[in-house]
């Protein structure tokens, strides 16, 4: 059974309102968030094969905290600069193409995209907060496989998560 785990990058700061948004850093709160969150998927027993970021600076951070974290060496985590504000048609594809070895993916990534990667594969969901987490797993033996009738959420974690739930999944 693979797994994937959608994490939005953590929040960034605003204090340099010059920078270009792909350059934009983490926050004080962001740098506290995201290594609390991979702690997180620490506690759960998680262990990654592959983490695909974006090459945004607050993706960037936030993947090489997850990955420290987790004990992944951060040499492997695999840069993608077409994840910078991909569409969920695109990540869905991106996700598709990965190497069947690979059994657990950690995706760091952007809004919208994410929430509605998430939507597209059965789970009506508002919003994916910054440092927020949400976990398929598939019942498929290639990638290539994945849609929303191969799919079923399995857990969601954010920084402020209440003990709501703030979607419903639909097959």
């Amino acid at each position: 059974m693979k797994k994937i785990i959608l994490i939005r990058h953590a929040k960034s700061s605003w204090d340099h309102p010059w920078l270009a948004d792909f350059e934009r850093p983490l926050a004080e709160r962001g740098e506290r968030d995201a290594p609390q969150m991979a702690a997180s998927l620490k506690n759960r027993g998680i262990t990654v094969d592959l983490i695909c970021s974006s090459t945004a600076q607050r993706a960037k951070q936030t993947a090489c905290i997850t990955a420290e974290v987790l004990g992944y060496p951060e040499k492997k985590i695999n840069w993608e600069k077409s994840l910078y504000h991909a569409s969920e048609d695109y990540l869905l594809r991106f996700i598709q193409s990965q190497s069947d070895q690979i059994q657990t993916l950690a995706l760091v990534g952007h809004n919208p995209g994410l929430t509605e990667l998430i939507r597209t594969l059965g789970v009506k969901l508002d919003n994916l907060p910054t440092a927020g987490q949400f976990a398929f797993s598939l019942a498929i033996d290639h990638w290539k496989e994945l849609s929303r009738d191969t799919c079923s959420f399995a857990w969601w974690d954010s920084p402020k998560k209440k003990n709501t739930s703030p979607f419903t999944f639909h097959k």
